[in-house]
């Protein structure tokens, strides 16, 4: 997805030049000719991923444009543009939350290096803000990634469970991100910044599932050297989420039971019950009802944690998020690994929602997690996920041609040792096609720099004339490649055009 930047400034020129620079390095623009249309940019909720903000406009300036962006809670990175570059300006730009400034006119290299460095910041700003909600339990449903029906449906659920302690039971396939829901519904909630406990119930060994949940006492059963509190008393005051609770033994089932309606926990080897305040949450990918009718699962205890059903749509319910879920993934993995990636190609992005998605939100994150690793151009290409688009990675570039040495044969042929690799690049930076004109430039070159400045049989091995090939030689600029070749080799050109 192409980020788009909102370039502010009232000269219309500035603008189109700005826009030009921005759109052959793959950003979208949007425009705003002063601070109040900027305003009412953001305030529409209109895509802006960086601010350009020129510092001298009629109406408000940018300098006060900037101060309502901040007061309005718009958290964009600023580049603020000036004509002065006076360090008063700067520093008030600076002291009101811009990112970076520089003075027109600006160098092409200049504006993007600028604008890449603020989407880094950004993205750093952001992985560190959803990290410090993670750690202390303040994730909301705004971090939720998604506005597709289903998604803004379990938002909307969810928001409305959080205000409460109903129990409530997530579902949902494997990898739909039913943990990430359970930490919104506690952020959201009055418990939030409170422990959030969490229990893969699935993966507990069956005989340590009880001491595990409620605790133990010191000597309660051999090994039990010290006493463990376990997880409802970790977790007293705030929430237990109990994941895949549907594999718990039937015989915990009963505790559970009794921990959720009497609001008291049996730790192992215990002399008398414990009060603990717990909300719980549980999540299966399971059909826990059909799990009752085989026996399973109590249905007792179903009834209880079945209070508030929520269920997490699949991936391929909501492709139209995949967008979204793959900017904040890209975001992500560019500051743990330290890249610098821009996004996903249109083409790539197309592979992508057309893709089923078994293993849904977590297959895609790692998908994208492995993609990061690999890039090396700006955008993700289709190649970058192979067992998704079908489009295997392309060969591995070669080592640097080796220098020509061009060997004289007897009347004046020329017989030279060519590289093993041809060094005329097919494909651009962005992993894009050249143009026609480009390729052409870099084919004549290689071909007088092999022939040693030959003409004719330059000519003669591209198929064209010689009047021909001056005139491209013109065209591309191309002069000074041939302009060291010495007389020797212009004789040999005119015996050349007398023998043809």
């Amino acid at each position: 997805m192409a980020k788009t930047v909102l370039v502010v400034d009232d000269d219309p020129t500035q603008r189109r030049l700005i826009q030009a620079v921005l759109e052959r390095d793959g950003f979208a623009v949007a425009h705003a000719e002063n601070g109040d249309q900027a305003i009412q940019h953001l305030a529409l909720g209109s895509p802006a991923d960086v601010v350009l903000l020129d510092m001298v406009m009629p109406g408000i300036s940018g300098q006060e444009t900037l101060v309502e962006m901040r007061a309005r809670g718009f958290n964009q990175p600023v580049i603020v543009v000036t004509a002065t570059g006076g360090i008063d300006t700067v520093v008030k730009a600076m002291q009101a939350g811009a990112m970076d400034f520089f003075v027109k006119p600006a160098a092409p290299e200049r504006i993007i290096i600028s604008i890449r460095n603020a989407l880094s910041m950004g993205a750093l700003k952001g992985e560190v803000d959803r990290l410090k909600k993670h750690a202390t339990g303040r994730t909301s449903f705004d971090d939720l990634i998604g506005a597709s029906p289903a998604m803004t449906m379990v938002k909307r659920l969810g928001e409305r469970a959080a205000k409460s302690s109903i129990p409530i039971l997530i579902t949902g396939e494997s990898g739909v991100g039913k943990e990430v829901i359970a930490r919104a519904v506690h952020g959201s909630s009055e418990r939030g910044g409170k422990p959030f406990v969490a229990v893969n119930c699935g993966a507990i060994p069956e005989n340590l599932v009880e001491s595990i949940l409620f605790g133990h006492e010191k000597g309660s059963f051999t090994g039990a050297t010290d006493k463990h509190l376990g997880k409802f008393q970790e977790a007293n005051g705030g929430t237990l989420f109990l994941d895949e609770v549907g594999e718990l033994p039937l015989d915990v089932q009963v505790k559970l039971l009794r921990a959720l309606q009497e609001s008291e926990i049996d730790p192992v080897g215990g002399k008398r019950p414990i009060k603990v305040d717990v909300r719980i949450v549980s999540a299966t990918n399971r059909d826990l009802s059909g799990a009752v009718k085989e026996g399973r699962f109590r249905e007792d205890l179903f009834y209880r944690l079945n209070v508030f059903p929520i269920e997490a749509p699949a991936l391929r319910e909501r492709k139209e998020d995949v967008p979204a879920l793959v900017d904040a993934f890209v975001r992500r993995f560019n500051v743990e690994e330290g890249k610098s990636v821009v996004g996903a190609s249109p083409e790539t992005m197309a592979y992508l929602c057309a893709f089923d998605w078994p293993g849904n939100v977590r297959q895609l994150e790692n998908a994208v997690y492995r993609a990061i690793v690999l890039a090396d151009a700006p955008y993700l290409q289709p190649h970058d996920f192979p067992a998704i688009s079908g489009v295997s990675p392309p060969p591995m570039a070669a080592e640097p041609a080796a220098t020509v040495h061009v060997q004289p044969v007897g009347g004046g042929s020329m017989m030279p040792e060519l590289p093993q690799a041809i060094p005329v690049r097919i494909l651009d930076e962005r992993g894009h096609l050249r143009t026609l004109e480009e390729i052409e430039r870099d084919l004549i070159q290689l071909a007088i720099e092999i022939y040693a400045g030959h003409m004719s049989e330059v000519a003669r091995r591209l198929g064209i004339g010689r009047s021909t090939l001056y005139r491209k030689v013109r065209e591309q600029g191309l002069e000074d490649i041939i302009k060291g070749v010495g007389d020797e080799n212009e004789t040999a050109d005119e015996a050349d055009a007398q023998v043809a």
